[in-house]
């Protein structure tokens, strides 16, 4: 199945996690564009660099690494899917975070954390009253 120039392993790998994210084929638009950076005339000549578009998210990567198209094909794939991981994790993890903070909110305080916040509160108003007008002598 050698499709883009690397091992069958690989290729399947990452053909599964396209299938577990839901990322077809046809979903994909690809772009071949003349690389840019140190290369020589492979760079200036042949369009090496792939620029590769998920459809349904809007998701774009770009892979110029290697030399052959081929290869930047499957890096190209490999970067779109670990983009999507991540903003898929990221938003599961945001919610998450956001239901751990209610839950910190709610929680009822112990006994002695309450009593160390109504000291800080004491000792604060203290520090105020200090601040007041001094008082004058007649």
């Amino acid at each position: 199945m050698n499709r883009f120039g690397v091992s069958d392993a690989k290729g399947q790998a990452l053909e599964r996690r396209m299938a577990r994210l839901g990322i077809r084929e046809g979903d994909l638009r690809e772009r071949f564009v003349r690389a840019r950076g140190p290369g020589g005339q492979n760079v200036n000549k042949v369009a090496t660099c792939v620029v590769l578009t998920h459809g349904p998210s809007g998701c774009s990567v770009r892979a110029q690494s290697e030399r052959s198209q081929a290869l930047n094909r499957f890096l190209a794939r490999r970067l779109l899917v670990a983009k999507l991981e991540r903003e898929r994790e990221g938003r599961r993890s945001a919610e998450q975070q956001r239901i751990q903070k209610i839950r910190r909110q709610k929680r009822r305080r112990s006994r002695r954390a309450k009593e160390k916040v109504l000291a800080a509160k004491r000792h604060r108003s203290g520090v105020k009253q200090f601040r007041s007008k001094s008082f004058q002598d007649d």
